[in-house]
């Protein structure tokens, strides 16, 4: 028996392409074949995927972007994208098709549609995103991150959780150190592409923290490129201990080791606080598409694992005071961090194996 092909599709960022790695991981150990299609964004992310899975790099366009010759283009773009993904399909016949989100989705689960292979989407987010909203009734389920998500009617909506990596899942329920009068660890995080308010903000608001805090931390802070230097000198200057980078590879370990974590409220960096269990101070992305990002952190403040600050009522004096009402209280830290964890759902991996399996499956 020949063995069964998982064709995933995911847009370029790493809220698309950490889930995908994970049902890659899951799939691929169970003896199934796993293809990835993606864009040259979302290429940078395939690093960590396991070797074993065919990757095809596609043109990606939207809509969003461009002038008038650009946006023109659009249309002939991905009809010839979702041609060729049917020419591959027919070759190589998927057993089932998921779609992660984002333009570079759209010819893999286009194809499914038009072959009327078994497809459905994972939406991370708490509102679907362009592309799995123009799909959402298009495919036999789909699986929320975020429950509950705004869905549209006639799409069928189950709650899965957001898969997290394998590297996440070896320190889920890492042994949370209370903050305390010894060595602290801070992560500043901005998502997969940095964030510049926080490379504004936070330095400046760590600047500001009672010496006997200050003295003890240790940064880890994640920027844009353009903004490394000015956030390295700041941090120098004031003599704290940071690590200024655009990207770590290792986010797991730095979060199982912080005491606390500032970060925006992308969908993977809430499943991995949830999974790992760590205190938050989440700032959503104001500009994020229906504000799904507040819908994200939403889960975690009423638990009282994080506190939420919105991007527009950002000042480094509130953070700094919201920083140290944590950093001096190790009995609220550490409830903070039992609320992350029971916030979670470190077996969302599975629960999608189950879906895919079960979609395989289908006869009708």
């Amino acid at each position: 028996m020949s063995q069964p092909l998982l064709m995933m599709a995911a847009g370029g960022t790493g809220g698309h392409m950490f889930p995908a790695q994970a049902l890659a991981e899951a799939m691929l150990a169970r003896g199934w074949r796993v293809k990835l299609s993606t864009d040259a964004r979302g290429a940078r992310y395939t690093g960590g995927f396991p070797h074993s899975t065919e990757i095809t790099e596609v043109n990606s366009a939207t809509f969003a972007r461009g002038g008038l010759a650009a946006k023109a283009m659009v249309a002939p773009k991905i009809a010839s994208g979702v041609i060729g993904a049917m020419l591959q399909m027919r070759r190589d016949r998927p057993d089932v098709v998921v779609g992660f989100g984002g333009y570079p989705t759209i010819p893999a689960l286009g194809a499914a549609v038009l072959l009327k292979l078994p497809r459905m989407i994972h939406e991370q987010n708490g509102v679907l995103g362009r592309v799995n909203q123009l799909f959402s009734t298009r495919v036999a389920c789909v699986g929320c991150g975020v429950w509950p998500t705004d869905l549209p009617e006639g799409a069928d909506g189950i709650h899965v959780g957001n898969p997290v990596r394998a590297a996440v899942l070896d320190r889920a329920g890492a042994s949370y150190i209370p903050p305390g009068d010894y060595p602290m660890s801070l992560l500043v995080m901005g998502g997969s592409q940095g964030a510049r308010i926080l490379s504004d903000v936070v330095p400046d608001a760590i600047v500001a923290l009672p010496e006997p805090i200050r003295r003890h931390l240790r940064v880890s802070h994640q920027a844009r490129p353009e903004d490394i230097d000015r956030v390295t000198a700041r941090y120098a200057a004031n003599g704290i201990d940071a690590d200024v980078q655009t990207f770590f590879q290792d986010v797991p370990r730095r979060m199982s080791e912080a005491q606390l974590v500032i970060s925006r409220a992308g969908a993977s960096s809430i499943a991995d606080l949830t999974v790992i269990g760590r205190p938050s101070i989440l700032i959503p992305f104001a500009a994020a598409a229906g504000d799904h990002q507040t819908a994200n952190a939403r889960g975690l403040v009423d638990a009282g694992a994080a506190i939420l600050i919105p991007e527009g009522a950002l000042a480094a004096a509130s953070l700094a005071d919201q920083m140290t009402a944590i950093l001096e209280n190790p009995k609220a830290a550490m409830q903070m961090s039992n609320a992350a964890l029971t916030s979670g759902a470190p077996d969302a991996t599975e629960r999608l194996v189950a879906l895919v399996t079960e979609l395989a499956q289908r006869t009708d």
